[in-house]
């Protein structure tokens, strides 16, 4: 199952308070298989089938394409002195 870092935990929710997501929202990771990539996005709640991921109150959904790929990971997030937030995905040992 994906973990996240204490970083991103604080990230998560310093943005969902940012963005007035809802108590039950979080940060939404779904895989774009076509594509090859991941795309992030705030959502007011799950959608229907996501996994969730719940630490200290930071919550990640993830669509069953973006679980299975990030099954064995870590989420870490930094936040440059512009503002710009950046997730990154480390394979757990």
């Amino acid at each position: 199952m994906l973990t996240m870092t204490d970083n991103a935990v604080l990230v998560i929710r310093d943005l969902a308070a940012q963005q007035d997501v809802l108590q039950d929202g979080g940060l939404r990771i779904a895989a774009d298989t076509q594509a090859g990539s991941l795309t992030v996005e705030l959502v007011p709640q799950p959608a229907q089938g996501d996994q969730v991921v719940d630490n200290q109150g930071a919550r990640i959904f993830l669509d069953s394409d973006a679980a299975e790929l990030l099954n064995d990971t870590s989420v870490d997030a930094s936040v440059d002195d512009e503002g710009v937030v950046q997730f990154g995905f480390t394979e757990k040992e």
